[in-house]
């Protein structure tokens, strides 16, 4: 290894002094260290005589080997002259002169961070030394006169700092209040020792600081996340909150804005850069504080400060958990959707409200991020007002749609662009939920042109909300609601689930099918939490909220006689409520909208009736359902079923696909006999006769019952 020399010269210009790599400096102050210890084993005696024949050589140290090790000098080949307090000084010196010029070291950069003093530093050193030069083990441990103590204890680096074990002061560097100890630059192993026995050992994140090495903290590393600076919202609050000393600032952020953005943009104007944690990553199980300090640890060492969300995630673990990271010793930012509660910390927060993004400016957003390369049939302005996606989200939509496209070989479409920013929505209603897809359009809706209407302005009002709502404020100063609601009635079969599926991919969203398995709970007060997560992770995701089968949760309320009749109104009116603040979109469908309580009338945007379809309806019908692929025999008469069966669309189905398994399993084409057969089973699950009358020249084909 060729020689880093550390000239002694005052003299010396300063453009002589190497700081390259940044660890010569640690390197020469471990030479001091050196002449610390060298005056410490002064102090002791020869504990042994190290002779060759010695039976318990190798179980402890002799002084004469401590003598060779000394002066075979460090292991970095750092050289110095001088000793002591002098030697010190020099080595400072040409550190003043190099930093006159620009070149920080790493010492002198987390020194000023943590604001430690020249003690504070010694003890650090005295603490990394083994991590750094494997020649300190040995000293240590013949100074503990023990081999098995190869680190420093809290007692033997007090010594050769030149503290007293005796002074409160002294001792309290070694405190969860000091310096070192409150940001985990130290750590103090084996509490069951006595205080001034213990180990104290440097974090390997901090070791590799010292020397240059930027890699964070694995814990922390697998929590940090990217997150795009955007100047929307308020930015320059945050900015002038924290110039005036705010050291805990709590970001409360509505969908489709993005508080850690904010805080970012925020931070960069006082030149901190931002540590982003996605507190979700969290291991399971009770918070490892140790993590939540190499966290703050982290966000000083980059000069900057700790952005963490959600703190729904922390506050799922208890105040403590959020107290945890709220009182760090560092400027932390927190976001969340909540309310911030003021017993999470000591501390006052600075509490600052993100506003929505207007359409412009998340459209700008993908202009930005698109950088030129949109395809000709993609409108930023129309995805924006369906799409409230975070200036980080549109970047990962546009990334995974270009990642998808360069595998396949082809030109980036628009539809590939929406499937991307579908992509950016959470898992987490997934699990309350089923996810669907939409695959299909208006062309596949067989429906009155009344109908069809209605739902595309359903989708119009979607497209136009910010523009009524925010812009020309309909509804005055106290409407709150941004929401979209609406109540599809009508027979089972007659295609709500269907059109639900077609808004959602009209407006480029998922359809979420609640389950009311995962709803509805014989527990008292159960339904409404599990209400409550489905609205709170729906209000995170671009997507349509479906309940099928509505009158089990909307149902009316009635008379109070019994206790059950009290609990099932108070999850009615929670409903209600819950209903009012939604800001998604909500479709409601009910086979008997005299079910559903009259209170939700107010509160829907639309209520569509699907009725039975009619002749020419049901002949289109049954043409779609039976495809254009399936072999027809020539005495297929779908006009005649069309006439006889007042069918809806779902039963139609089921009798096309029932009638095309035989014909399967035949492995012949379909014939009318086997929609005669597939009619009969139809009629037996709906509980009906069958006449031989309704079935007129093909009553032949009928099966006996």
């Amino acid at each position: 290894m060729a020689q880093d020399v550390l000239p002694t010269d005052a003299r010396a210009p300063s453009h002589a002094v190497p700081l390259e790599p940044p660890s010569a400096h640690v390197y020469a102050r471990l030479t001091v260290l050196e002449s610390r210890i060298e005056a410490a084993m002064d102090g002791r005696g020869t504990v042994r005589d190290g002779a060759a024949n010695d039976r318990f050589r190798g179980l402890y140290l002799h002084p004469a080997e401590m003598r060779e090790l000394l002066a075979a000098g460090p292991s970095s080949s750092v050289v110095l002259e001088g000793e002591g307090a002098e030697l010190l000084a020099r080595i400072e010196e040409r550190v003043d002169l190099a930093e006159a010029e620009g070149e920080a070291t790493p010492l002198r950069r987390l020194q000023r961070a943590f604001g430690l003093d020249a003690t504070d530093v010694e003890l650090l050193l005295l603490a990394a030394a083994p991590d750094l030069d494997p020649r300190f083990e040995r000293f240590y441990a013949y100074l503990h006169d023990d081999v098995s103590r190869r680190r420093v204890s809290v007692g033997l680096a007090m010594l050769l700092a030149g503290l007293s074990p005796m002074a409160g002061p002294d001792r309290a560097r070694f405190g969860p209040a000091g310096a070192l100890t409150g940001f985990g630059l130290v750590a103090l192993d084996e509490p069951a020792r006595p205080f001034l026995a213990r180990d104290v050992r440097v974090p390997d994140r901090v070791v590799g600081y010292l020397l240059g090495d930027g890699s964070p903290d694995p814990a922390v590393g697998s929590l940090m996340v990217d997150v795009v600076a955007s100047d929307m919202g308020k930015a320059d609050v945050i900015a002038r909150g924290v110039a005036g000393g705010a050291r805990l600032v709590y970001v409360q952020e509505r969908h489709g804005a993005s508080g850690s953005s904010m805080a970012a943009a925020g931070l960069a104007r006082l030149g901190l850069a931002a540590v982003h944690l996605d507190l979700r990553r969290l291991p399971s199980g009770p918070l490892d504080l140790a993590t939540v300090r190499a966290s703050g640890r982290e966000a000083v060492l980059r000069n900057g400060a700790l952005v963490a969300r959600p703190v729904e995630a922390l506050a799922e673990r208890g105040a403590d958990a959020v107290r945890a990271f709220a009182e760090l010793p560092c400027c932390t930012v927190l976001v969340g959707a909540r309310t911030w509660d003021p017993t999470w910390a000591r501390a006052v927060a600075l509490v600052v409200r993100t506003q929505v993004p207007t359409r412009q400016e998340r459209a700008e957003h993908w202009r930005r991020s698109l950088n030129g390369s949109a395809p000709a049939s993609f409108d930023p302005g129309i995805v924006a007002g369906d799409l409230q996606l975070t200036p980080t989200q549109v970047i990962d939509a546009v990334t995974a749609a270009r990642q998808l496209c360069t595998a396949e070989g082809r030109p980036l479409e628009a539809e590939d662009l929406r499937s991307g920013a579908r992509a950016q929505n959470a898992a987490g209603l997934e699990r309350l939920a089923r996810r669907v897809e939409p695959c299909i359009g208006w062309d596949d809706l067989v429906l009155p042109p009344k109908v069809q209407r209605l739902l595309q302005e359903l989708a119009a009002q979607w497209h136009h909300q910010e523009t009524v709502v925010q812009q020309w404020r309909i509804g005055g100063a106290t409407a709150r609601r941004r929401g979209l609601t609406a109540l599809f009635s009508g027979p089972p079969g007659t295609g709500k689930t269907m059109a639900a599926e077609v808004v959602a991919g009209e407006l480029g969203l998922d359809l979420y099918v609640i389950n009311l398995a995962t709803v509805v709970d014989k527990y008292i007060g159960e339904t409404e939490k599990n209400l409550e997560r489905i609205f709170s992770e729906a209000e995170q995701v671009n997507g349509v909220l479906f309940f099928d089968e509505a009158d089990a949760l909307f149902g009316r309320r009635s008379e109070v006689k019994d206790a059950r009749d009290r609990y099932a109104n108070i999850e009615v009116a929670y409903l209600l409520q819950r209903m009012e603040e939604f800001d998604g979109i909500a479709i409601l469908a009910t086979n008997l909208k005299s079910n559903v309580d009259d209170a939700f009338a107010r509160r829907l945007d639309a209520s569509i009736n699907f009725p039975l379809p009619e002749y020419e309806s049901r002949l289109v019908l049954w043409d779609k359902c039976l495809g254009p692929k399936v072999p027809r025999a020539d005495d297929i008469d779908i006009g005649f079923m069309a006439r006889s069966f007042n069918f809806a669309g779902g039963n139609i189905r089921n009798v096309a696909v029932a009638a095309a398994y035989y014909a399967a399993t035949r492995g012949t084409e379909l014939t009318m006999a086997d929609l005669v057969r597939a009619t009969q089973r139809e009629f037996q699950k709906l509980g009906r006769l069958c006449v031989e009358a309704e079935f007129g020249p093909w009553a032949q084909f009928m099966e006996s019952m």
